[in-house]
């Protein structure tokens, strides 16, 4: 019956709609640091079973297939994908960016997950207190934390994470700390809370912590940023296509309507 295309077509206009929000997002943040792109997810729903296949007819013979009516779509996950983002030079001392796998760790709100965070970006300050934080909204302080002596005159980050500062009164650099990463067994299984930020879930797994370079973990590149890895161009195309999708299911709508109309008319006759 017409009832049911118009139930398909809405369930197809309702996750459409949801793709073209995180299409929109992901434009929105082509921009933003250490920004990973999502995908959206889509699969069937149930379908109405008119006829089982291999069922034996008047014949003795069985039915090579079936018939079955779909009963539209849904969306099953948006999908975060963490491919490597361009790197950007700075020439920012304290700008930093992963070539690799892993995850800077910062200390967030203890209501969050485990209270730690996870992120791609790297652009850090030294706040009021000599520690390192992430440049964001909130400043959160990385993890573990590393103090920066006031009097410092340079500081120099290796690609292993070790950092090291020049004072007036000292003749090498002195190491102060050690940058840890994470990384999870599936990534993709991280909760998203804003702020390019990820917190820990059942899904993605507990993380893995260590020295860059080393585990499988990428290596820390100082005076650079990595850059969102959304591809402008790919979206706009994926959001084009979204929107004909769109229209397509709007012209399902129309063509059921039409037929319950004709259908509605037959008692005129």
């Amino acid at each position: 019956m017409a009832t049911t295309a118009l139930h398909s077509a809405a369930t197809g206009l309702n996750a459409l709609s949801t793709q073209i929000d995180v299409s929109a997002n992901n434009l929105a943040n082509a921009n933003t640091v250490g920004f990973r792109r999502s995908r959206v997810n889509f699969e069937d729903l149930i379908y109405q079973e008119l006829h089982r296949p291999g069922t034996t007819n008047a014949q003795g013979i069985k039915t090579p297939a079936g018939t079955y009516v779909g009963l539209g779509v849904r969306v099953s996950n948006t999908q975060a994908m963490f491919e490597q983002g361009n790197l950007d030079q700075t020439g920012r001392e304290l700008d930093m960016a992963i070539q690799g796998n892993g995850f800077f760790q910062v200390k967030i709100f203890d209501d969050f997950g485990t209270g730690v965070g996870y992120t791609r970006s790297g652009n850090f300050f030294v706040n009021s207190d000599g520690n390192l934080v992430l440049g964001n909204a909130e400043g959160f302080a990385l993890e573990p934390p590393i103090s920066i002596p006031s009097d410092h005159t340079k500081i120099d980050i290796g690609s292993d994470g070790r950092v090291f500062v020049t004072t007036p009164s000292s003749i090498t650099p002195e190491e102060v700390g050690q940058i840890q990463l994470a990384r999870f067994i599936n990534p993709a299984g991280l909760q998203q809370i804003g702020g390019s930020m990820f917190v820990e879930s059942e899904a993605s797994g507990p993380p893995t912590l260590a020295n860059p370079g080393s585990e499988g973990l990428g290596i820390t590149i100082q005076e650079f940023l990595e850059s969102s890895n959304v591809d402008p161009v790919k979206e706009l195309v994926e959001l084009i296509k979204a929107q004909r999708a769109f229209e397509l299911n709007s012209q399902s709508i129309q063509t059921a309507d039409e037929t319950l109309q004709v259908i509605g008319n037959l008692r005129r006759y």
